[in-house]
C-alpha cells in the first residue's frame, strides 16, 4: 500500500520520506543531491522524453498564470536547468531580473550552456543555496517560482515560508508540481507507465533504475492540490488557487503575499 503523505508536507522534524522510504531528515538532502547528480546531464532530455514534451506546455501555462510585469524581480527556487527562468525572463523585459536558486551545482551547470546561448542570458543570475534557508533579504522579490522541486525538500513547508519571507508585500508565488490524474482509468495507465516504463528508461538513458523509481514515488507522497492550497493559506498566502493540467498529472498553484 502507498504511504499517505502528511497534510503539512513532511512527516516530523526527525524523519522525512525519500520516495516511499522513511529516512532521517538529516539524510534526505544528501539522498536528493545524489539523485540529481545522477540525472543532471540528461535532465532536460529525460523530461522531454518522459512527458512527451508536455512539460514545456505546463511551464508556459504556469508562468502565464503568475502574471509577471516588465521590471519584476523573480526568484526561481529549485531552478535547476533554467526552463522557468528563461520563460520568466521574456516577460520581465530588459529591466527585470531572474535569479535561479538551486542547491545542486550539477543541475546549475547542466543548464548554463542553454542559457548562455539565449539573448535573455543578461537578465538571469545564479545563486547556489538551500531552499529552506534562502540567502536573500526580506521583501526583495516581486515573484517567486518553484517548478517540480518543492517535493524534494526535506520540509517543503519551510521552503514556502522562505519564499513568503523574501516576497515583497503583494508579491506572487507560483508552484508547478506533479500530481495524479483525476480519471481512475487514466490513473491506472499513469501508474503502469510511471512504475515500469520510467525506471526502465532511466536505466537505459542515465544508467540508474532507482533514479526514476524515486520520481513516481515522490509524486505519490506529495500533497494533493487541495491540501497544498490549505498549506499555502496557513503560511499566509491569499487568493490561492490552483489549476490541474493534463487531467491532473501536473498542477499549478498561485498565491499572493498579503500587502
Amino acid at each position: 500500500m502507498t504511504p499517505t503523505p502528511a497534510k503539512d508536507l513532511s512527516d516530523s522534524g526527525e524523519t522525512a520520506y525519500f520516495g516511499y522510504r522513511r529516512v532521517a531528515a538529516a539524510d534526505k538532502g544528501h539522498l536528493v543531491c545524489n539523485h540529481f547528480n545522477t540525472v543532471a546531464a540528461r535532465y532536460d532530455l529525460m523530461n522531454t522524453l518522459l512527458s512527451f514534451g508536455l512539460h514545456h506546455l505546463w511551464k508556459r501555462t504556469a508562468v502565464q498564470m503568475l502574471g509577471l510585469k516588465p521590471g519584476d524581480r523573480v526568484l526561481d527556487v529549485c531552478g535547476g536547468t533554467g526552463d522557468l527562468a528563461l520563460l520568466a525572463a521574456r516577460r520581465v523585459g530588459h529591466r527585470g531580473r531572474i535569479v535561479i536558486y538551486d542547491i545542486n551545482r550539477a543541475m546549475l551547470a547542466a543548464g548554463r550552456p542553454k542559457i548562455a546561448c539565449s539573448p535573455l542570458a543578461p537578465r538571469i543570475d545564479y545563486l547556489q543555496g538551500d531552499a529552506e534557508r534562502l540567502s536573500c533579504p526580506d521583501n526583495s522579490f516581486d515573484a517567486a517560482t518553484v517548478g517540480f522541486g518543492i517535493r524534494n525538500l526535506t520540509h517543503p513547508e519551510n521552503g514556502f515560508k522562505e519564499m513568503h519571507r523574501v516576497l515583497k508585500p503583494g508579491g506572487r508565488l507560483m508552484c508547478l508540481e506533479f500530481s495524479q490524474p483525476t480519471w481512475s482509468w487514466f490513473r491506472w495507465l499513469y501508474d503502469l507507465y510511471s512504475f515500469y516504463f520510467m525506471p526502465l528508461a532511466g536505466k537505459i538513458m542515465v544508467g540508474s533504475w532507482q533514479a526514476y523509481t524515486y520520481l513516481p514515488e515522490s509524486i505519490r507522497m506529495f500533497a494533493r492540490p487541495q491540501e497544498l492550497s490549505a498549506v499555502l493559506e496557513e503560511i499566509g498566502f491569499t487568493r490561492v488557487r490552483f489549476r490541474r493540467l493534463t487531467n491532473g498529472i501536473a498542477a499549478v498553484h498561485v498565491g499572493v503575499k498579503t500587502p
